[in-house]
């Protein structure tokens, strides 16, 4: 019985949707609703795992009883202001983590960026957003797994396995056993949800 499947995502794939607040557009990668709900809307999302462009200060959309897990990918100089702080994203490929349901505001501190955000229903999942080190072999756990190559291709091995990604693309990796991925060349971001 297979207990890794390997799903290469095409930017074909993508979907384009506006924000929850209609402030942007967000180029959806992969996510996953409720039966029944409509995937191109917000009712229903389980979680999603998108690119979008920050190209004005504005608030950010409330996605009360969601988490979002966020880095910045293009650009520099992202702050999330809210009533208790500061959510520093100013250095690219630095994830962070936080409460959907805060009302924030971005500021731009060097121009537009470009970000990609993890969303998860904290109910019904959990999940991590990192950037693995070139290099370092890391276990990932039984769960659903989707590196993502923002710019450059990536080339990795996953289970012992090579696999190539190329850049804009990601693959997403269901794994029914802990398998290691080393990520060899090429800066990605690996995105974790695992099911409750």
């Amino acid at each position: 019985m297979t207990q890794v499947v390997l799903t290469p995502l095409s930017p074909e794939t993508f979907r384009s949707k506006p924000w929850k607040n209609g402030g942007g557009v967000t180029l959806d990668i992969a996510d996953a609703s409720r039966p029944g709900a409509d995937p191109s809307g917000w009712e229903g999302m389980v979680w999603r795992l998108g690119r979008t462009a920050i190209v004005q200060p504005g608030p950010f959309s409330d996605l009360t009883g969601y988490e979002r897990l966020q880095a910045v990918i293009v650009g520099s100089g992202l702050v999330l202001e809210g009533a208790s702080g500061e959510i520093d994203l100013r250095q690219p490929f630095m994830p962070v983590h936080y409460d959907g349901g805060l009302p924030l505001v971005s500021r731009l501190e060097n121009g537009p960026v470009e970000v990609v955000n993890l969303i998860v229903d904290r109910a019904l999942c959990s999940a991590d957003l990192t950037v693995p080190e070139l290099g370092a072999t890391v276990a990932l756990a039984p769960a659903i797994h989707i590196l993502y190559a923002p710019g450059e291709a990536v080339t990795a091995r996953c289970g012992g396995e090579a696999i190539a990604v190329p850049g804009g693309h990601a693959l997403r990796i269901d794994a029914e056993a802990s398998v290691s991925l080393t990520v060899e060349a090429g800066r990605a971001l690996l995105a974790t949800i695992r099911l409750r």
